[in-house]
């Protein structure tokens, strides 16, 4: 079963639907007792770092969360999903997951032209050429983009995906199991639920 973790970061009703789409029948992790029932996870979610990092942390399952990630449960991180995956982010003081090495950092741009957030269509640039998750998705297609922050990985292994907006950024990133994308591919029309069957599917897994 698919578990999406409703953690009070945004609504996760179009990614519920977005699923759905796919074929699965998915469910809402509230606690961390629900984790236990899903053999997949994705974390969606927009706002803050550290509001996001907080209202985890007193729901009670970011603990049980990250021992899953792990210990090998597939995981599909959104937007602010993604960032959360991180170590540390220009937005707040507080720590992230610490599951893929880097920090978050805040667009700023001296050309005006380039407003902030960074919100609309914008093409992906598929970094990794043969990318599973990436599969029947024509390489720099539009995807949804809804944010003012955008993730660094130390480590240019796990760029997955690229796009430009003032600067080339990371937009998806993978790592042995787990996933993660700044934009919203449950916003991102047929690619993105592509993207989403891709990932639901598994064989990205190695």
């Amino acid at each position: 079963m698919t578990g999406i973790v409703n953690y009070g970061a945004g609504n996760i009703h179009s990614v519920f639907t977005a699923v759905k789409t796919c074929g699965e029948e998915p469910f809402v992790i509230e606690k961390a007792a629900d984790l236990k029932k899903a053999a997949i996870v994705i974390l969606p979610g927009v706002g803050a770092f550290a509001d996001g990092m907080k209202s985890l942390t007193e729901s009670g399952i970011i603990e049980p969360l990250i021992t899953g990630i792990k210990e090998g449960k597939p995981f599909l991180g959104i937007c602010l999903g993604l960032q959360l995956l991180f170590s540390h982010s220009e937005e707040g003081s507080c720590g992230g997951f610490g599951l893929i090495k880097g920090g978050v950092k805040k667009f700023s741009f001296a050309d005006r032209a380039f407003r902030i957030p960074h919100m609309g269509w914008n093409r992906v640039k598929i970094s990794s050429p043969g990318e599973t998750l990436f599969k029947n998705i024509p390489d720099c297609e539009y995807f949804y983009f809804a944010h003012s922050y955008y993730p660094a990985p130390e480590n240019r292994r796990v760029i997955i995906g690229e796009t430009f907006y003032g600067n080339e950024f990371v937009s998806a990133v993978r790592r042995e199991n787990i996933a993660g994308v700044q934009f919203h591919p449950e916003k991102s029309g047929d690619s993105g639920i592509l993207f989403l069957k891709n990932f639901l599917e598994g064989k990205w897994l190695r």
